[in-house]
């Protein structure tokens, strides 16, 4: 692999040219494939195996030219203090605005909520029902704003009027604020680390190449593929951070290798023949964890895995080819500016932040294990009490209508009229099927904890009716959980009575099943993604116990910053520090994409840091100066791309969005757990305990194991000391 990769070096060197040239094609090719590239779909979600998407389904068969999940908007008009809402003028006001309402484009329809009687016993508020013709993604900006303009001629009259519902929801894509600041940040702390503005802008440059080059073919295949909007926000994000991360690592051992006494293009060699082949082992960890998402059985979020491991396999072959090429092009401007000026590149000192804090933990190894094991497992126990859920309206900020609608139809109506659940009747089967859902509605109206049934209403062939259910409960309460799980229950019974048979759905529904699902594929997708990527790791260490180390490692840093996610945003503590307005069930799809993406970063820094070691023991040296040089080499670096890392996505933590801000803190504080406790306290301490053991493995799997030489061993180094004064002459390129 080394010498393989090592020639790669040469090669994008002196065909610098040629290698720009083909990816700039490539960037065109793909770019103007987009171009021409019919839009994206708005892939509707989907979760097969799941009651509620079955109900779903059944519906679009029974109910044609209805959408089971068409957009709704649910209008709250609240009746000035003292008066009511059935006072003339407030009456006249609602009607007329419901009016207007049901006039809109893409409208199938909106309920009066004086025929509906959807009105408050106390007679203050109210609510209509905008339902339209297509899905909140197929919404046109014009139907959506001409629901907000007729809710503002309504206030105009004096009334109160919120809006909540999926119509208001607009979709979220790639690009914005979070990366923007994020490559900003990725900029001070390149330039902090490098000392150079070529050397940081490099890493840079790439990155937004591979990136381009990613979301650019995401986009030329969408149609054809059938790709959503929302496929590529997760190959942005980690296509930006391991591109950078990635070319942070070869442009680093370049500058290492300079300082040696190498010559430009010798130096390029050995950096993608050393840290290269590092590249492309920890790359293919993160394309193993997130190829795997297709374990959970969730399409969108398997095309969004699949996706982003390919804008990984690209960043990949960026830092394989393309920063070496640009090395050619630059081989002295990425130095630092007192190395370019004095003609003199100065080599690494002996000893630096890494080497002393290396120093430190094989010091006191056993105190150091104990307190980040013990430190990260207390911050793990709140992860017993998880719950997981789908975080609506009630977790908006009270600036927003939707999070006013929701409290105002709480208040007037109880918690569950925020989330009714949706009863499909299938009486194909029964002799009466009006009476068999009849007999259905009257059977769950007398379940504890409903608050109402609606009537029913039937599909024109008369064999499928529909009704909604209104619990007493809010949507996310474990209670309403319970009881959908009781009306599952006595489903048998009542199907043997009426010969009908139901099932329950609704966005509530929906998202208690997705949650469930969830749960139940974490521990299949963690078996299967740890334990690829502990083979993987075999191959690159030959050792047992280093993978398995790292393995328990990353267990122990996700499992930790989830259950800072739960104490936050679950419990409440230190909630306002983050601008939380409510506590309530962790997004379901949370740790999923937690496991996931911090994995593939977290085996980054494992693979970055420990072949360093490894390099020095396979050169000679013992297990504890190994263990001193892989951080002399490596622990400024890691640092760098960990920072980064963090910077990217704390930068969501300030978005409005509840999931988006959870994501950004989740993800913050796995990388910071992951990389500083686990990858430089932990891993340190764990191989001073064991010494030479650490690189142990026994002789038949040694013998089975294909050698991929990650260390550089195989590579044919030219002679050249060190200078006596630990610096080096400065050499112009030559190709």
């Amino acid at each position: 692999m080394a010498t393989f990769l090592y020639r790669v070096g040469r090669l994008a060197f002196r065909r610098r040219w040629y290698v720009a040239l083909v990816w700039a094609a490539v960037l065109a090719a793909v770019g103007l494939g987009a171009l021409k590239a019919p839009g994206a779909v708005d892939e509707e979600f989907s979760m097969p195996g799941i009651e509620s998407q079955k109900a779903f389904d059944l519906m679009e068969e029974r109910f044609p030219g209805d959408t089971a999940d068409s957009a709704t908007a649910r209008v709250v008009f609240i009746a000035p203090s003292g008066e009511k809402v059935t006072a003339a003028g407030n009456r006249e006001a609602i009607e007329k605005a419901v009016g207007g309402l049901g006039d809109g484009t893409q409208v199938a329809g909106a309920v009066d909520p004086f025929r509906a009687k959807t009105i408050s016993k106390d007679g203050s508020t109210a609510f209509a029902t905008v339902t339209y013709e297509v899905g909140a993604a197929d919404l046109t900006d014009a139907s959506r704003a001409h629901l907000e303009r007729t809710i503002d001629q309504a206030r105009d009259s004096g009334l109160t009027v919120e809006a909540g519902g999926t119509a208001l929801a607009e979709e979220g894509g790639p690009g914005g604020a979070a990366e923007v600041i994020g490559v900003a940040i990725a900029a001070v702390v390149l330039l902090i680390t490098f000392g150079s503005l070529a050397a940081a802008g490099l890493p840079l440059l790439t990155a937004v190449i591979g990136v381009g080059v990613s979301m650019a073919t995401i986009l030329a295949l969408s149609s054809a593929l059938g790709l959503s909007t929302t496929t590529g926000t997760l190959a942005m994000m980690l296509g930006l951070a391991v591109g950078i991360d990635y070319a942070l690592f070869v442009v680093s051992r370049y500058r290492e290798e300079r300082a040696r006494g190498r010559t430009p293009q010798e130096a390029t060699g050995l950096a993608v023949g050393t840290a290269g082949s590092a590249v492309v082992f920890a790359g293919l960890t993160v394309v193993i964890a997130l190829a795997g998402l297709a374990v959970v059985g969730i399409p969108m979020l398997t095309k969004m895995g699949l996706a982003a491991a390919g804008a990984v396999v690209v960043a990949v072959l960026i830092a394989l080819t393309l920063v070496p090429a640009f090395l050619g092009f630059w081989p002295n401007a990425v130095l630092t500016r007192r190395s370019r000026k004095s003609g003199r590149i100065e080599g690494s000192s002996e000893t630096n932040g890494g080497t002393r804090w290396a120093r430190y933990v094989l010091r006191r190894p056993l105190p150091v294990l104990l307190l980040g094991v013990l430190g990260l497992g207390a911050l793990a126990v709140p992860v017993t009490g998880l719950q997981l859920g789908m975080p609506g309206d009630e977790a908006k900020p009270v600036s927003t209508t939707e999070r006013r609608a929701y409290d105002a139809l709480a208040e007037g109506f109880g918690p569950g009229s925020n989330g009714p659940l949706t009863i499909v009747v299938d009486a194909k089967g029964a002799a009466d099927p009006k009476a068999a859902a009849a007999t259905v509605a009257e059977e769950i109206g007398a379940t504890e904890g409903v608050v109402s049934v609606s009537p029913a209403r039937f599909n024109d062939a008369g064999d499928t009716a529909v009704f909604s259910v209104v619990p007493s409960t809010a949507p996310t309460d474990e209670r309403t959980k319970d009881l959908v799980t009781t009306i599952r229950d006595e489903r048998p019974g009542v199907e043997s009575d009426t010969g009908a048979s139901y099932e329950v759905t609704g966005t509530t529904a929906m998202n208690i099943d997705i949650a469930a699902k969830v749960q139940a594929a974490l521990v299949p997708y963690l078996i299967v993604v740890v334990g690829l990527a502990v083979v993987l790791l075999l191959v690159v260490f030959r050792s047992l116990l280093v993978p398995l180390k790292a393995a328990l490692g990353f267990l122990l840093s996700v499992l930790a910053s989830l259950g800072a996610v739960v104490v936050v945003f679950q419990e409440g503590h230190g909630a306002e520090l983050f601008g939380v307005e409510q506590t309530g069930p962790i997004m379901s799809l949370m740790p999923i994409f937690l496991v996931g993406i911090v994995f593939g970063l977290a085996m980054d820094y494992e693979v970055f840091l420990v072949s360093r070691m490894r390099e020095a023991h396979v050169h000679g040296e013992t297990s504890e100066r190994a263990v001193v040089s892989g951080f002399r080499h490596s622990a400024r670096v890691v640092v760098a791309a960990a920072l980064i890392m963090i910077a990217v996505f704390a930068g969501f933590i300030g978005e409005s969005d509840s999931m988006i801000k959870m994501i950004g803190f989740g993800l913050a504080t796995a990388v910071l757990f992951d990389a500083f406790v686990v990858r430089m306290a932990i891993v340190p301490a764990v191989l001073a305990l064991l010494g030479d053991k650490a690189w142990w493995l026994p002789k038949w799997l040694d013998r089975l194991l294909p050698r991929v030489d990650v260390e550089g061993e195989a590579l044919t180094r030219p002679a050249a000391g060190p200078a006596p004064d630990g610096a080096r002459d400065l050499e112009p390129a030559r190709t």
